[in-house]
């Protein structure tokens, strides 16, 4: 438990509040609703740390319907006697970049917000923040509007408004439309952020509501079986092989706890976080955890009579073939790669969780032989697997002919140049002759695929790689593929800039984005994580006025919008599909670089991503059925 001596003068300042609102990318990482949503797990984060330094049990999130998020906790309140800057110290915390508790040991001994930057930096990019501090018995007030206080304190202190029975912090701001615009809190994703961080502290409450218009809802996240909680919602509807093994151990003044779980799927899930902070991109942590745990059941096979001496060692993807582990560590002074601490770079943590691991994971498998036995046998089934589809590999995915047109298959494009290079999949004979007509050879490429591709979802590995579409898709991009056993994707080698989806705006063309964006998480991930794939947007309808020009129209909201502005008569064509459309139209609507728009297809949430991609493409029908008759919304249909 932290020392509960926390006042002005465990506030340390390194340097002033400057440019954040020039800057906000720079400290958020976007001014999208990821931005937005960041401004509010930053808040969180705050909340978190009293919790994990003993002083708050209960966290409550408020969503008002003017915009603005309110946090609350329940612990000891940010200072607010004097600081040596000679204010309160409640208003250097929230004007003065680097500086807080975390700079302290005696005020958190671990956090997540070890940078300093979390508070002033939601108040600089806020249209207003508002501040209550429970301390003593008071309510103290302070509140600002776009960073600027609009406050004024008596002798440096804050103005008390009342009298408090509790202690803790309220905080409530709204994310600033001149740096945001119209981009707002996107719900599902904190819902989820909040759901986790019950997951990792079984003894915090967390209470949700959402007041906006519509949206009324009210959710307590309370998980007291902890990470074993967490790793049954990541493997609900997923055929399980061993238990769930937990240990936890401390190793150089760090912490971790860790969670692994055994399933008969293809797919290697690992989650790490560094004190409640989710790291998406892994780091060391996961590095150190990866390398014993292969190295153990390397050794334990060859103990075990299952690997010979003549035999070759298990990959590391062998071993962690159908693994989900969550590995959860608390570092006091962690290094992270940016401010939005996606990626760990502690090399302490990667010795600390190796040997945490070599000590702890021994002792579970020594008094669990047959547990161990079924992780042995994942890894044997893997090694097998891998190695016959070497040895085929050759004879599977020969080299692509480059030729134009040839048998209906690839038209590629003149250049070579594959920064300026793009290559549209394009479903249908009669879309992809519209598309090589209307293409710009030189940088534009045409792949069409005959109806809808495999769903590897439910799929072996041989039948994946035997299927003629998916075949070609990974001849023609030229950079491997990541999934199961070759781990030999290389995006270095990747010929095509943009990878664009061109399929019908209908059901059938949303099956086949679906089936081929399936394909790409899990066989080719790094193409969307590094931005390559996209949607194209062909036009849902062409209006042509008695007078002026001809429009384009992109959905059923557009159209409900000309038809306010537009009392006049028009004539209406709704394209069915992209065959409906000659060359001209395809390429001035769906192709054209300087007219068309295209969406850019993002992993925002991992975790999220991984889940709906099991439920809503495996082969469990019930949780499937479940969660379209709770989520489906009534469509009105061409008859």
């Amino acid at each position: 438990m932290g020392n509960n001596s926390y006042n002005a003068d465990s506030i340390t300042v390194l340097e002033g509040l400057e440019a954040v609102r020039r800057r906000p990318g720079m400290y958020i990482g976007s001014v999208g609703y990821k931005g937005v949503n960041h401004l509010l797990y930053e808040m969180t984060d705050n909340a978190v740390d009293e919790h994990l330094a003993g002083f708050c049990k209960n966290i409550t999130v408020i969503f008002h319907k003017d915009g603005s998020a309110e946090v609350r906790d329940d612990g000891r309140g940010v200072p607010v006697d004097m600081h040596k800057m000679g204010v309160s110290a409640e208003r250097v915390i929230y004007t003065t970049l680097h500086a807080g508790g975390k700079f302290d040991q005696n005020a958190y001994k671990v956090s997540g917000g070890l940078h300093g930057v979390g508070s002033s930096v939601v108040n600089a990019l806020s249209e207003f923040l508002d501040v209550q501090v429970h301390s003593g018995g008071r309510i103290f007030h302070d509140r600002y509007e776009r960073g600027i206080p609009t406050i004024e304190l008596t002798n440096g202190l804050l103005p008390i408004i009342g009298k408090a029975k509790d202690t803790g912090t309220w905080v409530t701001f709204k994310p600033d439309p001149e740096i945001f615009g119209e981009h707002t809190f996107k719900i599902s994703s904190i819902k989820s952020r909040l759901h986790e961080i019950a997951y990792l502290n079984p003894a915090l409450t967390i209470y949700y509501k959402n007041e906006r218009e519509g949206e009324e809802e009210e959710a307590v996240f309370s998980e007291p079986e902890g990470l074993a909680g967490y790793m049954k919602e990541l493997n609900k509807g997923k055929e399980t092989v061993s238990e769930i093994i937990k240990f936890s151990g401390r190793s150089e003044g760090i912490e971790a706890d860790v969670c692994i779980q055994f399933n008969k799927s293809f797919e290697e899930n690992i989650l790490g976080f560094c004190n409640n902070i989710f790291n998406g991109e892994g780091g060391t942590h996961i590095t150190g955890f990866k390398n014993r745990f292969t190295q153990l059941i390397n050794s334990y096979a060859r103990e075990l009579g299952i690997l010979k001496e003549k035999d070759e060692n298990f990959t590391g993807a062998d071993t962690r073939n159908g693994m989900t582990a969550i590995v959860c560590i608390r570092h006091p002074d962690p290094l992270f790669e940016g401010q939005t601490k996606t990626k760990l770079g502690s090399a302490d943590a990667a010795k600390a969780v190796n040997a945490i691991t070599n000590e702890q994971l021994p002792l579970y498998f020594d008094r669990n032989l047959e547990e161990l036995k079924n992780i042995i046998a994942c890894a044997e089934r893997s090694a097998r697997i891998r190695k016959a589809e070497l040895k085929n590999k050759a004879n599977m995915l020969t080299k692509p002919k480059f030729s134009f047109d040839s048998n209906g298959k690839l038209a590629n494009c003149e250049s070579r140049d594959a920064s300026k290079c793009e290559i549209f999949i394009v479903e249908g004979d009669s879309a992809g002759g519209s598309a090589k007509t209307a293409r710009d050879r030189k940088y534009q490429a045409i792949l069409p695929i005959r109806g809808k591709i495999l769903n590897v979802e439910k799929a072996t590995m041989d039948k994946v790689l035997a299927n003629a579409e998916i075949k070609t898709m990974i001849n023609t991009f030229g950079c491997g593929f990541s999934e199961g056993y070759g781990n030999d994707f290389d995006i270095t080698k990747l010929r095509y800039d943009k990878i664009i989806i061109m399929a019908d705006a209908d059901v059938d063309g949303a099956h086949i984005s679906t089936l081929l964006m399936t394909f790409f998480y899990r066989f080719m991930p790094e193409l969307i994580q590094e931005g390559h794939i996209y949607i194209a947007m062909p036009p849902l309808y062409k209006v042509s006025p008695s007078k002026g020009e001809e429009l384009y129209l992109y959905d059923d909201a557009a159209l409900s919008k000309y038809r306010k502005t537009h009392k006049s008569g028009f004539g209406l064509q709704r394209y069915k599909g992209l065959g409906e459309m000659n060359a001209e139209q395809l390429w001035e609507t769906t192709m054209d670089p300087d007219r068309r728009l295209l969406k850019r297809v993002e992993i925002e949430d991992a975790r999220m991503a991984d889940q709906m991609t099991g439920l809503l493409m495996g082969s469990d029908v019930e949780p499937r059925r479940n969660y379209i008759q709770e989520n489906a919304t009534f469509a009105t249909l061409d008859v």
